[in-house]
């Protein structure tokens, strides 16, 4: 990533993948209401999407406050009805802002996730699990786009030596088993709906609230 003197960060992935992830999005999501994501990053994303997916409502999140005015910074670019301003939400709190006010003119109906689960420790999963129980609705949507292990396995080669880098930066950190992660779903009364084949060996999967 390189930064602008307007604070807007860039992450090349974004160009790669945001289309893929919209045709996958655009099947799963309800016709109305707020998307909240969960680590937005540079905002590239939230802005794509907000312009793509109206008349719903995106709500970016980031704790870094870096990657917040690289959100606003993108906002100011992109400008767009449907995208609120982004929150500070850490997702191993056990109350995320969303739930303390009224934030958003439609309820909250999705939480998207991309890229998170592998760059962050496994309290990170377990929080965004549990944020989703809390606060989506019944039949609400929770999306995740990412590489995964299934049966323990590295799906690619690309994979194996991702999940090494990752770990050597931070051992809490690393490519996760799907199945790990659909128990810990399933712990929050979020039901596995549907795994999409990705490009770069990544997965969408979209759980669904019981």
């Amino acid at each position: 990533m390189h930064t602008t003197p307007e604070q807007k960060q860039f992450a090349p992935a974004t160009q790669r993948n945001r289309e893929p992830i919209l045709e996958v999005l655009q099947q799963v999501l309800p016709t109305t209401g707020t998307i909240l994501e969960i680590a937005s990053g540079t905002g590239e994303h939230a802005v794509f999407f907000a312009h793509h997916l109206a008349p719903r409502k995106w709500l970016p999140s980031d704790p870094n406050p870096l990657l917040r005015d690289s959100i606003t910074a993108w906002m100011a670019e992109c400008k767009s009805d449907y995208i609120y301003p982004p929150l500070d939400i850490d997702v191993q709190l056990p109350v995320w802002p969303v739930e303390k006010e009224k934030i958003t003119d439609s309820p909250i109906v999705t939480i998207v996730n991309i890229n998170m689960i592998h760059i962050s420790p496994w309290s990170a999963c377990s929080g965004l699990m549990s944020g989703a129980g809390r606060i989506l609705p019944p039949d609400g949507i929770l999306y995740l786009y990412g590489p995964y292990k299934q049966n323990g396995q590295h799906t690619a080669p690309s994979n194996a030596a991702f999940d090494e880098s990752l770990r050597s930066q931070n051992p809490a950190w690393g490519v996760r088993n799907l199945e790990d992660v659909v128990e810990a779903a399933k712990a929050e009364d979020l039901t596995l709906q549907k795994i999409y084949q990705m490009p770069a060996n990544n997965l969408s999967v979209v759980f669904q609230k019981t």
